[in-house]
Order: structure tokens, then sequence, then C-alpha cells
């Protein structure tokens, strides 16, 4: 099992019309590529950083379709976001590996 982690850090001024867009519009698309099984958010309640935290969790069960998902629909997903949003809403992505 892997897992795609994308935390985000949004503006207070913007935290909570963006935690509804990221519900309503932007995790459906991401699901909608058909690459992960599963995903959960969870707001970070001991970030040191300003504004609110986030870490969207996206479940898959091979990289293959992880690369096809990065190279696919990635682009346009993260285009999007920026395009609404800008830099009132910052991330980052980790992948991790399930070993034990």
């Amino acid at each position: 099992m892997y897992l795609y982690n994308i935390t985000f850090i949004a503006d207070d001024a913007v935290a909570a019309e963006w935690a509804s867009w990221l519900v309503s519009t932007h995790i459906p698309k991401i699901m909608a590529s058909g690459k992960f099984t599963s995903h959960k958010v969870w707001r970070i309640i001991d970030s040191p950083n300003e504004g609110v935290t986030y870490s969207s969790q996206y479940f898959f069960e091979n990289l293959e379709d992880f690369v096809d998902y990065l190279q696919e629909h990635a682009p346009q997903v993260e285009a999007e976001l920026y395009e609404k949003y800008g830099e009132k809403v910052v991330s980052f992505a980790s992948t991790m590996q399930d070993e034990l």
C-alpha cells in the first residue's frame, strides 16, 4: 500500500472557502482519475505554520498508477488550485510506502 500526502497551508482569510472547495471540487477531481483507492483529510492541529494546515491523503496500490496520475492528471489539478487561490494556499507533497 502506498500513500500520496499533500499538505496544504491556507491563509486564515480563505481557509473556510478553500476547505469547502477542497471537499467539493479538488478531492473529487483527484479521485475521478481512478488511480487511488481511497482518501482521507486531516486538519493538523499542532502545525507551526500561520494559517490553517491540512493533510489530504490518497491511497494507491501500485506505483504505475501513481506515476500515471502525476503525468496525466496532477498538472491540471495543481494549476486549478494555483489559479483559484494563488499564494493564499501553499502545498507540498510526499509519497510513502507501508513497509511494516
